[in-house]
């Protein structure tokens, strides 16, 4: 049972928001759990939105470059806030 579960994980999809706090937007974004932050920057990029110099926040905790999703307890439905370093 193990075994599935983890194969199944594999193709787990979760759907979150981003919230781009200069531009006042709110970007939809599919993820898989495994995703790092840096997956997730190169997504925005993907749609146009330089996030280099941003920092990502979950539950007012800042999320480093190699976590993974899973490892930031994000499911789907979240909202991360991505905020400028100034």
């Amino acid at each position: 049972m193990d075994t599935l579960r983890r194969s199944l994980s594999r193709w787990k999809r979760y759907h979150i928001k981003v919230h781009l706090a200069d531009e006042d937007l709110m970007m939809p974004l599919t993820v898989r759990p495994r995703d790092t932050v840096m997956d997730l920057r190169a997504l925005l990029v993907r749609e146009g939105i330089t996030s280099w110099k941003k920092t990502f926040y979950y539950n007012s905790r800042q999320l480093e470059e190699h976590e993974t999703l899973k490892e930031a307890n994000i499911q789907n439905g979240s909202v991360l806030l991505l905020v400028s370093n100034n």
